[in-house]
């Protein structure tokens, strides 16, 4: 199993914004995780999430703690993950 960890990849699978990829950047407490994702690419808004919404993937970005949506999208870019990030995939429910 994919541990929950500050740079991880993952992927909503509730909600309007079900299917779209971001990228952890704070672990509130044990349930919730702050979550964002580049606005020029389709993924989700900056916000708090419950992690049962979410589905960790295999890819982790180098961000630090409360990194900007600018400097996700550098991360993203450095770690050649921008195609990926754009895909949008189907939840598994």
């Amino acid at each position: 199993m994919t541990a929950i960890q500050i740079g991880r990849v993952v992927v909503k699978t509730n909600g309007r914004e079900a299917g779209k990829k971001g990228v952890i950047i704070n672990i509130i407490d044990p349930n919730y995780v702050l979550l964002t994702g580049p606005k020029k690419m389709t993924s989700v808004r900056r916000r708090k999430c419950n992690i049962r919404h979410l589905e960790p993937t295999d890819k982790v970005v180098s961000v630090k703690r409360d990194a900007t949506d600018e400097e996700v999208s550098a991360a993203i870019e450095a770690g050649s993950l921008k195609d990926y990030m754009e895909e949008k995939i189907v939840p598994k429910v």
